[in-house]
């Protein structure tokens, strides 16, 4: 049987978020998994996720970094009320983004995501995130994920 994907486990009325929504045709879908303490994901940029020829755009590697932190940060509240990932997840959005790109991230080359969650709180999940390709470290990020407010729930 193949994993799910941490975005598997949201809610139908949440998952049309441009970077990782599968109800978002347009969208990147990015989807995270469960490997350890850690949540990885794969993703292969098209060659109009350019930022200047032979290198990806640094708002994708943001966009990249923000949701997969965002999945983990989900997970991770999760397993911190001793609660199995079977059900939906709870909704976590972007309380602060910060992204230290470290070097160009070359295009062509699918771009792995690493993070883990550093702190869980109870009502925000700090998580750090590392964007790679072919093993090295090419853009670093810190999220702040709080818990979704319930304007936005009540708005789906």
């Amino acid at each position: 049987m193949k994993q799910k994907a941490l975005q598997d486990y949201c809610e139908e009325a949440y998952s049309y978020c441009y970077g990782c929504g599968h109800l978002n045709e347009k969208g990147l879908q990015l989807k995270s998994y469960r490997e350890g303490n850690e949540a990885v994901a794969i993703f292969q940029p098209k060659s109009y996720h350019i930022a200047v020829p032979g290198f990806v755009y640094g708002g994708l590697i943001a966009s990249l970094i923000d949701c997969h932190s965002i999945a983990i940060a989900a997970a991770s509240a999760a397993f911190e009320r001793g609660e199995n990932i079977s059900a939906h997840l709870e909704r976590f959005v972007t309380g602060s983004l910060k992204v230290d790109y470290l070097q160009p991230t070359p295009l062509g080359i699918p771009l792995e995501i690493r993070g883990h969650a550093e702190e869980v709180h109870a009502r925000k999940i700090v998580v750090n995130t590392v964007l790679l390709v072919d093993k090295k470290v090419c853009a670093r990020g810190h999220v702040v994920a709080v818990r979704m407010p319930d304007i936005m729930k009540e708005s789906a």
